[in-house]
């Protein structure tokens, strides 16, 4: 029988591979500088525009991923996720796949068409970023919104990929391979992943790859990072935050400092399951929607406004008086557990088929881990998030015999060319 992998080898060998493309510049919107070697290829592609018609559809599907992840994940303790990088790294990968585990990699990601929502990524990316830049403040001081994604490839030297698969990475998600040695220098590569990650969130994402999680197995790793910073259109008075009593969910309490806005820019926002404040950051191209879930049904709260609460108008509350903590925190999250139990299986099995990225090996999901950090006070709020999607090398099935010589049995001594029985015998009793 032909397996798979000699199926591959065969197409490898009839050059429906291509050789890893010849270093360029990284056409990714925040390039990162290579660090000690690192060598960074490319596809020799502009930039996709995207497809604005296809935003809504790709933002929608990000509300459901988020939604159907949310109700798999702790319910006591901090959680924080980015649904865009998320969405971005996951996206990329399914792009490498092919028949049933790209299938159900996009029903998981709620994505009919992959090439649709590649085209509707990459319009949202650039429209997003697009609201980065200079602005002023409420008193006219100068300042900046900071917001800015980035996506590269870790993949190893050794290993040819295939064009298809870096050309429309490229073109779609601005990504470039960083060639590394997975093999032999899996530490270095490591840390070049880490170092990248943290360069593009500014320090807030000092490590998303944490020891343990790569081998000399590993083939490619696959990162989506994001950050923002952005001031509230009108600051919170510092000198009102006062402390205040927070209720944890166990029935204990904390003192916390409250900040507290009164008749500001803040608008009411009501739904079925939930009470808002919609608070704008300057320039209102940019807001944060703070919502109080009714007892019992944060889920239900968390799928109403994914789903049109997030472009609900006010709830014609003329004055609205907030207050809210302050808080600082950075939460990682193991979402390889999660994806499994909402259907992602094949691309952690070693049924996956990620041929779309290469014949050289066969390649399954090992890890996907994400990180977000979330800053927020009087003066506006400063996050960063990253996923990496870890891939390794899966070994071939190997049939084992086992013998035991725990009993009587014979030998022969013989040569090699015919078989000459030199010696023959029963061993009875080692001892």
């Amino acid at each position: 029988m032909i397996s798979r992998r000699d199926t591959l080898r065969a197409l490898a060998a009839a050059g429906l591979s291509a050789p890893v493309l010849a270093a360029c510049g990284d056409s990714g919107s925040a390039p990162a500088k290579p660090a000690g070697g690192l060598r960074l290829v490319s596809a020799d592609v502009p930039r996709s525009a995207g497809d604005l018609q296809a935003v809504p559809g790709a933002v929608t599907a990000m509300g459901g991923l988020t939604t159907d992840l949310w109700a798999t994940l702790p319910t006591s303790q901090n959680l924080a996720l980015s649904p865009y990088s998320i969405a971005v790294a996951l996206a990329m990968t399914a792009n490498g796949a092919v028949d049933r585990t790209r299938q159900q990699m996009l029903d998981v990601l709620h994505v009919d068409s992959l090439s649709s929502y590649n085209g509707g990524l990459a319009a949202l990316t650039q429209a997003v970023e697009g609201l980065s830049g200079p602005v002023k403040l409420y008193d006219g001081t100068p300042d900046e919104i900071g917001l800015a994604a980035a996506n590269a490839l870790f993949g190893d030297r050794a290993v040819t990929w295939q064009r298809g698969f870096l050309t429309v990475l490229a073109k779609e998600y601005g990504a470039g391979m960083h060639v590394v040695d997975w093999r032999h220098a899996t530490e270095t590569a490591r840390e070049l992943v880490n170092g990248w990650t943290s360069e593009q969130t500014h320090g807030r994402i000092p490590q998303i790859l944490p020891a343990g999680v790569v081998d000399d197995t590993t083939r490619l790793v696959l990162v989506d990072a994001l950050y923002f910073k952005a001031p509230w259109l009108v600051p919170f008075d510092k000198g009102s935050t006062r402390t205040g009593t927070f209720h944890r969910v166990d029935g204990s309490t904390v003192d916390v400092p409250m900040m507290t806005s009164e008749d500001g820019p803040a608008s009411y926002v009501g739904g079925r399951f939930f009470r808002a404040a919609r608070i704008p950051y300057v320039g209102r191209t940019l807001a944060m929607t703070v919502a109080l879930p009714a007892p019992g049904h944060e889920a239900d709260a968390l799928a109403e406004l994914l789903g049109s609460g997030l472009h609900a108008g006010g709830g014609g509350v003329a004055s609205l008086r907030l207050s809210m903590p302050r808080w600082t925190y950075r939460v990682a999250t193991d979402l390889t557990d999660p994806l499994k139990a909402l259907g992602m299986t094949l691309p952690f099995s070693d049924q996956a088929d990620f041929s779309a990225m290469t014949t050289d090996a066969e390649l399954v999901v090992s890890d996907v881990l994400h990180q977000t950090y979330v800053a927020v006070d009087e003066y506006g709020t400063e996050a960063a998030a990253a996923t990496a999607v870890v891939m390794g090398e899966t070994a071939l099935p190997v049939s084992q015999e086992v013998l035991v010589l725990d009993r009587p049995f014979l030998f022969v001594v013989h040569d090699a060319a015919h078989g000459t029985p030199l010696f023959v015998g029963r061993v009875a009793d080692p001892s």
